[in-house]
């Protein structure tokens, strides 16, 4: 499985997970909420759909009214006998698949702190208990940190056989390493306090960490994690 297509079945599952939804109501929610899927086509979303089927993680349902046709041709769907054309097929998750997402959920190694990987995890961490996002969070810090340390040390070596505009896209790329770390410190630092409030409750008493929960995560900014391509000199 491909590190790409290995991220949209995680996506396709997290989503099922909120609700069933048909191929077209999954890639409209995919190209909207998660920025990494903003170009793929259902030739990319159906046979991952066929996959997840085929391991017993989803199922496929007959619509309700078979005469709701799809906006999108060319696309698996059950045929409507009413209108002669093809009627849109509800994804559910099973409950294997339910448990296989949670168990990516928990994942916390290095795939998890890569730039495409990390933004769909983090699209995510409504439903990711807390020590698992710090993990996640401290990994992806550990990486923009080494990331930023080889793109100065390289940047001090070529500095003078770089252009002026060569040299410009150098500091972007790191001023957008440098702008997401800070975002992660915070983010870091509002977990830790939220757990820490946890821990310390009025009675004494120790309080389990839910996922769902925010925790001290500020409602007062944008908390959308910098997109990856801004890192224009990796």
């Amino acid at each position: 499985m491909s590190r790409r297509s290995g991220i949209l079945e995680f996506a396709v599952l997290g989503l099922l997970r909120e609700s069933p939804m048909h191929g077209y109501e999954l890639r409209k929610r995919l190209n909207t909420s998660l920025g990494i899927f903003r170009a793929f086509s259902y030739g990319t979303l159906y046979p991952c759909l066929k996959t997840l089927v085929a391991s017993g993680w989803l199922i496929e349902e007959p619509p309700e009214d078979s005469a709701d046709a799809a906006p999108v041709t060319g696309r698996p769907a059950a045929s409507s006998s009413l209108t002669g054309r093809r009627a849109k097929i509800v994804y559910r998750l099973t409950a294997e698949g339910k448990e296989h997402f949670e168990e990516l959920l928990s994942h916390t190694g290095p795939d998890a702190w890569e730039d495409e990987h990390f933004a769909a995890r983090f699209a995510f961490f409504g439903q990711t208990e807390r020590d698992v996002r710090m993990r996640v969070l401290e990994g992806r810090r550990s990486r923009l940190e080494e990331r930023l340390e080889k793109m100065s040390a390289s940047l001090a070596r070529t500095r003078e056989r770089l252009d002026d505009y060569t040299l410009e896209l150098q500091r972007h790329g790191m001023e957008s390493v440098e702008r997401e770390v800070r975002w992660l410190n915070e983010l870091i630092e509002s977990e830790r306090s939220g757990r820490d409030r946890r821990r310390s409750s009025p009675d004494g008493s120790a309080q389990q960490d839910t996922p769902g929960e925010t925790g001290g995560l500020p409602r007062h900014r944008d908390n959308t994690p910098p997109d990856p391509s801004d890192d224009t000199a990796k």
